[in-house]
Formats: structure tokens, C-alpha cells, sequence
């Protein structure tokens, strides 16, 4: 049996993701057996970067104005320059990932990603890292931050970057497996 059959997670994403940090995941839970929705903002293909330069392109399962976070065991956001910009504008994502924090869902972001927490107002108060240009708005949004490839706070899961997934990848499996986290916060700033 793998660790996560009968899971299903939620991969929010949109065009301009960091094609690495949605792929190399993807691959860690499908592995791992979770059933796994790729939610966008429009239904049809988002596409990926390799930093500044296009890569892979990937089918989205649902758009997010039919996505349920009451179907969901986790929910992780890749990085990428402008997918987090595009998903922290989107009213739907932002309630969407409030939704996951009350129902005290595990939740992973990468690189860029974490700046959808900040807008969803669940970071203050809370163990987190990002990528380098990002850290400062995290503690400006109240979390503590620190330079680690992975920092874990009771099932909020974050990373820098790219160099970063195997570390990342390994806890998004503990994390999701272990399910629902009595800690995880809705937003301290609340």
C-alpha cells in the first residue's frame, strides 16, 4: 500500500508556474498513490517556465469557480514569478486557501508560492522560508522566517526553490499523510 492512497490533493497553479516545482511534486505524490486535481483559474492548459523561459504546459482538472476544498486532504501552491502573482488577485483562491486553513488541511508552498499565504492572511506568527526576495515580505506579513530548505510548522510546509524539492517533496508526504493538523491555523492576524 503507498502512504497516500486515498488522498486527494489540491496543486493551485496558473500560467507562469516554475514548471520543476508543480512537475517534481506531481510526480512525489502520484508515486505515493494520491489522486491529485490541478486547479487553475480558467479550465483548458496553464503553462509552465523554466525561470524566464517557456517549459512544459499542463492539463488543468478543474477551475477554481468548481473546485471544492471539501474534497481535498492538502493543497499546494508551486512558485514560479508570475503564478503567485495571478492566483493572491483571485478572490476564489484566496477563499479557497482560508478554507483549507479551517479545516486545518496541510498546506505546501514553494519559492514565490508563500505569497499566496501572505494575501490570504494565514502567515503571521508562523515557521516559514521562501525564496530569497520574498523572505522580507513574510516577515512583514508576521511569520518567522528562516533560510532552510524546508521548514515545517505543524502541517504548514514551505521552501526556497527549486534546489530545495527533494527536501520538500519528502515533507509534503509526511505532512499529507499525517492529515488533518489541530495546530494549523486559520490566521493568527484574525
Amino acid at each position: 500500500m503507498t502512504k497516500l492512497q486515498n488522498k486527494k490533493i489540491a496543486i493551485i497553479a496558473t500560467d507562469g508556474f516554475e514548471e520543476s516545482e508543480l512537475f517534481s511534486p506531481l510526480d512525489a505524490l502520484k508515486k505515493e498513490g494520491a489522486a491529485v486535481d490541478i486547479i487553475s483559474l480558467k479550465p483548458g492548459e496553464i503553462q509552465g517556465f523554466k525561470h524566464m523561459e517557456r517549459g512544459k504546459a499542463i492539463e488543468v482538472t478543474k477551475d477554481i469557480t468548481h473546485a471544492d476544498v471539501n474534497d481535498y486532504d492538502g493543497v499546494l501552491i508551486p512558485g514560479g514569478l508570475f503564478n503567485p502573482d495571478a492566483l493572491r488577485r483571485d478572490e476564489k483562491v484566496i477563499a479557497f486557501i482560508r478554507g483549507a486553513f479551517a479545516k486545518k488541511l496541510p498546506v505546501a508552498a514553494i519559492c514565490h508560492g508563500p505569497q499566496v499565504l501572505i494575501t490570504a492572511d494565514i502567515v503571521k506568527g508562523r515557521k516559514m522560508t521562501g525564496y530569497a526576495a520574498i523572505q522580507p515580505d513574510l516577515k512583514n506579513a508576521g511569520a518567522q522566517v528562516s533560510d532552510e530548505e524546508v521548514v515545517v510548522d505543524a502541517g504548514l510546509v514551505t521552501s526556497r526553490n527549486p534546489d530545495d524539492l527533494p527536501a520538500f517533496n519528502r515533507k509534503i508526504v509526511e505532512e499529507f499523510c499525517e492529515g488533518k493538523h489541530q495546530e494549523q491555523k486559520k490566521s493568527i492576524a484574525a
